[in-house]
């Protein structure tokens, strides 16, 4: 009669399973968006981060090049933009894509620095549902008066 008991018991639990096994994946993926003030191509100590700027996530299929699915964010105070995805994309490329800048004089979209590809998938080896994209990149109208001796520290170019 005990065993009998615990029949509803067991079947409540293996159902509590089923569903969460059965659960739809959902990610978060954080980056930055920045002007590069001294058109360095890379972030620099005269790096600015920018609110306001707009990023597109973009996931489409590796055979065909089809767009599966979309998302849009706006970046914060600090620059951070924070997307919301749901289900795996393991068959699919995805990228977080620079769209537009608010600010006039760093609106240029920096190749290289344009796009950043994020892995959106639970099948990773990833522990966490949160992805960090690489920083994205406008470049400043002209570079900053002290970017020359900025760049010098870096000594770009020279073996020492």
């Amino acid at each position: 009669m005990a065993k009998l008991q615990l029949l509803p018991v067991l079947a409540a639990l293996c159902f509590a399973l089923a569903g969460v096994a059965l659960a739809t994946p959902k990610f978060t993926i954080q980056g930055r968006v920045y002007c590069d003030r001294c058109r360095a191509g890379f972030e620099t100590s005269a790096t600015d981060y920018i609110e306001g700027a707009k990023v597109k996530l973009e996931c489409r299929q590796y055979d065909t090049g089809v767009v599966e699915q979309t998302a849009t964010a706006v970046t914060d105070a600090s620059g951070t933009y924070t997307l919301e995805v749901e289900d795996n994309h393991e068959d699919e490329i995805c990228e977080v894509v620079l769209v537009e800048s608010p600010r006039p004089g760093c609106s240029e979209i920096m190749t290289g620095r344009d796009r950043a590809r994020v892995l959106v998938s639970a099948e990773s080896g990833l522990t966490t549902s949160v992805r960090y994209a690489n920083s994205l990149g406008f470049l400043n109208a002209a570079p900053l008066p002290e970017c020359g001796l900025l760049l010098q520290k870096y000594a770009l170019g020279v073996d020492g």
